[in-house]
């Protein structure tokens, strides 16, 4: 049964590797994912995608340090389409607290 789900409600991010969703008992298809920056600066927005067990590193890096400017929107083609696989997980990094907020939309299988 698939069904569509709302992955990451809208929230800041943090400005420390944190884990932002995990695909529990379910592989997880990530549709949407919108980025923006919400402050009066510049920020770099980095996001890995871990394997169930691991941790964020080089290894798993998709997106590094990409830079979105204030009042701008980051759509995150790196991630559309990418399944992840029961415990699998979605680590986010901000290089501003306060800076930028997430949303991420996809379907569960």
């Amino acid at each position: 049964m698939t069904t569509f789900a709302n992955l990451i409600a809208s929230k800041y991010l943090e400005n420390a590797q944190t884990a932002q969703y995990t695909s529990s008992s379910v592989k997880t298809v990530i549709d949407k994912c919108v980025v923006n920056n919400v402050s009066s600066s510049n920020a770099q927005l980095s996001v890995n995608v871990v394997q169930s067990g691991g941790s964020a590193g080089n290894n798993n890096l998709i997106i590094d340090s990409v830079t979105i400017e204030p009042g701008k929107s980051y759509l995150c083609p790196e991630l559309i389409g990418l399944i992840l696989e029961s415990g699998d997980f979605v680590s986010t990094l901000s290089s501003n607290l306060s800076a930028l907020v997430i949303n991420m939309a996809g379907r569960t299988i």
